[in-house]
């Protein structure tokens, strides 16, 4: 069978997953100190399965913004961008610790988020999702903090997926406009939008006030009487009520302040299956019981009720792929994603961010993602998902644009950083990617991970240097870049529900290096330290150089290995490729070690052969920091590079036309 093609979960298997499902701890969605190990144990209900109708396709807003052939996203929580409140009480109200708004993102903010090197730029925590704040007099009804995470809530528990977070507001019965004018201001300043989507689970009190005339809310139409039907959109425990869980772990819902409704109960009759799959009417407090589980038709035996979708299916584009789920009857939850996504690429975004992916069916995808692509070619869709066995089949039946590449490169390349393994795995992996390479998102931060500068990961922002140099350069993947990262923010500080180490997605807060960057609406390095301005220009030269390269959109080849048996001072603490074009040809040398390095690196024989260079001096041009460049000896069939690199320094050495 085709490689690309491989068949998707067999029921037996699906089931097992699903039971694992019930007793993982939390992830991105609960408290984020245990994310990294629920993002490797994480499982997937892949089963294929009779499926689907059709909906009228809507007319997507053209987006003025370029199409870019090497993204760079820069994801930014506006909860927390624009918020100058220095107060950052654990557990303070909005009152105390303040709130960013829609509005924070002006025409400057953006110019430099553009500036920087982004071309789309990812608003996490856009959508409504419940939040503990009064916003009854807007018709809002309230969220329960029981089953809240945090006092801001999790982006991650959508309430409403046809509105915009009322605290995002200047004024929240205009938050859709608002909202709207950010997009417009973004498109703008060069920006592309990718805001998320998460369709393993919705908010416990999920309620639409916004959705358009005929859209259905979740469960709305339910058969509550049975623990599964395909036309269901959630799972039920039959005849039990839903229960809160009992803290284990000293948690109490706003750190124990009274609430009229902190009581220790949330109605709910029957009790869903809880987001992370657990059936137990009472969830533990590790799971995700902020929410509940979508029903994507697959039965509680992990078999599937809908259309198999052909395995030779890897092999067509996206118009056959919609052309197949156009006479197919699918599960209702499957056509309320389609109506949602529909409704947002009318409103204007260019992308979507899919949550927990990997947790939801590969043919849900090819349903979703190819009438998204009938109506936008051009926009990015990138999943969430840790399972590099089902890598190939989310891009080439799922019809995803990006995939995350968490478990391979970023573990990969922090266990160097954290000085656990050296660099020698990341040949292996990347050889593992032959095909998909150029699909893999590349990061070294996101709102799941700690940050860099963090005494908890490496505790010093140049370590990070090194890391993005690779991560950039490597492929002409995507780069994600996280607000703050560029300034070296080490999310110190307790902020509630969100602990140290990762900047808060939980808790009304503000982040100090972003503050000064701000300097009251201004966005430049007047209050900025000579290390936060020299961190921020070293990731500036970088994305531009990486977007403007056409070497990096064309060959590679591993140095690392060669280096590893024949150069000199060469050891497991640098790593070393080849990249290049027709015009263009690189040599990336990465030092992660914290000291000097002086080293001879050598070029095998067969990449001069496909450079073509006969035996000589050429000389080299450093693209990265404009230092001092270098020269390439061929000698004998074999090239030798003399390199002095400075702790954690890194080079992009270009040879001379």
């Amino acid at each position: 069978m085709n490689k690309f093609a491989r068949t998707l979960l067999a029921p037996a298997v699906a089931a097992a997953l699903l039971t694992a499902c019930e007793s993982r701890p939390v992830d991105n969605q609960t408290t984020a100190d245990t994310a990294d190990s629920i993002h490797e144990t994480s499982q997937v209900s892949a089963a294929k399965g009779p499926a689907a109708e059709n909906t009228a396709l809507h007319t997507a807003t053209a987006s003025p913004v370029e199409t870019f052939g090497k993204p760079v996203i820069y994801q930014v929580l506006p909860r927390l961008f624009g918020n100058t409140n220095a107060t950052n009480k654990p557990w303070g109200t909005i009152e105390e610790n303040g709130v960013g708004k829609f509005s924070d993102f002006t025409p400057e903010a953006l110019q430099a988020v553009r500036e920087l090197g982004a071309n789309y730029i990812w608003y996490t925590g856009a959508l409504h999702h419940a939040v503990v704040r009064d916003y009854t007099e807007f018709g809002i009804a309230n969220d329960d903090p029981d089953v809240v995470k945090g006092r801001a809530g999790s982006p991650y528990a959508v309430k409403d997926y046809y509105s915009v977070n009322p605290d995002l507001a200047e004024d929240p019965a205009k938050r859709l406009q608002e909202f709207r004018e950010l997009i417009a201001r973004s498109h703008e300043a060069g920006l592309k939008v990718i805001i998320d989507i998460v369709p393993n689970h919705v908010a416990r009190n999920y309620q639409s006030l916004d959705k358009p005339e005929g859209v259905r809310d979740f469960g709305a139409d339910d058969d509550t009487s049975v623990a599964y039907a395909r036309d269901n959109n959630f799972y039920y425990v039959p005849g039990e009520p839903f229960q809160v869980p009992v803290a284990d772990d000293g948690y109490r819902p706003l750190n124990g302040e009274a609430h009229p409704l902190v009581d220790g109960e949330f109605t709910e009759v029957p009790a869903k299956w809880t987001g992370n799959g657990s059936r137990a009417p009472q969830p533990a407090q590790g799971d995700w019981y902020e929410t509940v589980k979508i029903n994507f038709g697959v039965r509680p035996d992990g078999s599937h009720d809908f259309a198999e979708l052909p395995a030779d299916f890897a092999n067509k584009d996206y118009k056959a792929h919609a052309a197949f789920w156009a006479d197919k009857d699918v599960p209702d939850s499957w056509k309320k994603f389609r109506e949602i996504t529909d409704y947002w690429l009318a409103f204007g975004v260019d992308g979507f961010r899919y949550d927990m992916s990997g947790m939801v069916p590969v043919a849900f995808w090819s349903y979703l993602n190819s009438s998204i692509k009938m109506q936008k070619p051009d926009a990015l869709l990138l999943a969430e998902i840790y399972q590099p066995d089902l890598y190939r089949d989310y891009i080439h039946l799922g019809k995803m644009d990006y995939l995350y590449d968490k478990v391979g490169t970023y573990d990969a390349i922090r266990a160097v950083m954290e000085g656990k393994a050296g660099t020698d795995p990341l040949v292996d992996i990347q050889n593992s990617l032959e095909g998909i390479e150029d699909n893999m998102l590349r990061f070294m931060e996101n709102h799941d991970e700690q940050r860099i500068s963090s005494p908890e990961f490496a505790g010093n922002p140049q370590a990070g240097i090194p890391a993005m140099v690779v991560s950039a350069t490597i492929s002409g993947a995507p780069t994600l870049l996280y607000f703050g990262q560029e300034l070296g923010e080490p999310g110190a500080g307790d902020a509630g529900f969100g602990k140290a180490s990762r900047t808060t997605i939980f808790d009304y807060w503000s982040v100090p290096s972003i503050r000064r960057w701000n300097n009251e609406g201004q966005f430049n390095s007047e209050n900025l330290s000579d290390a936060e301005q020299q961190l921020r220009d070293t990731y500036r030269r970088l994305l531009a150089f990486s977007t403007s390269s056409e070497a990096l959109r064309g060959d590679y080849t591993d140095l690392h290995s060669y280096n590893r048996k024949h150069g000199q001072g060469y050891s497991d603490q640098q790593f070393a490729f080849a990249r290049w074009a027709p015009q263009e040809r690189l040599v990336v040398v990465a030092n992660f070690a914290d000291t000097a390095k002086s080293l001879t690196l050598k070029l095998p024989a067969e990449l001069l052969q496909q450079w073509q260079l006969q035996d000589g001096r050429y000389p080299m041009s450093e693209k990265l920091q404009g230092a001092a460049g270098a020269e390439l000896s061929v000698e004998n069939g074999e090239g030798k590079v003399a390199l002095e690199l400075e702790p954690f320094e890194s080079v992009i050495l270009q040879l001379e036309n």
